[in-house]
C-alpha cells in the first residue's frame, strides 16, 4: 500500500469515528430523604416508557419499578399497598421529578416534556424539585435508599440519542 492509500484509510476511518460520536451530556440531582436502610439503583437500557409506583394508600411511597421499552426493570422497594401505573406515549420523556419528603418520600411527581403528570402520595414534609442541566435531557435511572418504604430518591438524567431506541412500540 503507498503513502496515498494510507491517508485515504486513515481519513475515512476518522470521519467514521466523528460520525458517530455525539456528545453525552449528564447531570445528576442529589438524593433528598433520610436516606436510612439499602441503597439502590433503579436502572435498563433505552428510554423509560412507563412507570408504577406503589404508594401506602394515599401516604408514603412504597416503591418505583421502570419500563425501558418493552422491558420492566426489578422493583425496588415494597409491593403493597395501592399501584399507579403512568404510560408514556411516543417521543415522550421524563424531565421533572417533585415531591415531598419526611423520613419516607411521602409524595412524588414525575412530569413529562409533553406537560403530563403522574402524582402519587401525600403532600407532607420538605419538597424537592429535580431537573436536568442540559437542554434535551431526560430521565435516565433514579438512585437512592429503602428500608421497607423509599427514603430517599436522586435522579440522573442525560440526552438519550433515540435513533436506535425504540419507545413503546406504537
Amino acid at each position: 500500500m503507498d503513502r496515498m492509500q494510507y491517508v485515504v484509510l486513515f481519513a475515512l476511518f476518522t470521519a467514521a469515528v466523528w460520525a458517530d460520536v455525539q456528545p453525552q451530556y449528564y447531570s445528576y440531582s442529589p438524593a433528598v430523604g433520610s436516606g436510612s436502610g439499602s441503597s439502590y439503583s433503579l436502572t435498563g437500557e433505552g428510554r423509560i416508557t412507563a412507570v408504577r409506583v406503589h404508594e401506602a394508600y394515599n401516604n408514603y411511597i412504597y416503591g418505583f419499578q421502570f419500563r425501558y421499552g418493552f422491558i420492566w426493570s426489578t422493583f425496588i422497594g415494597i409491593k403493597s399497598g395501592e399501584v399507579q401505573e403512568f404510560e408514556l406515549h411516543e417521543d415522550e420523556a421524563i424531565i421533572q421529578i417533585s415531591g415531598k419528603y419526611a423520613h419516607y418520600l411521602q409524595s412524588v411527581v414525575f412530569t413529562t416534556n409533553k406537560g403530563r403528570s403522574l402524582y402519587v402520595g401525600q403532600p407532607l414534609g420538605h419538597s424537592f424539585n429535580m431537573y436536568p442541566e442540559h437542554k434535551g435531557a431526560e430521565l435516565r435511572f433514579i438512585s437512592g435508599r429503602y428500608h421497607g418504604a423509599i427514603t430517599s430518591i436522586g435522579a440522573h438524567w442525560a440526552v438519550v440519542h433515540t435513533s436506535s431506541n425504540s419507545t413503546n412500540g406504537h
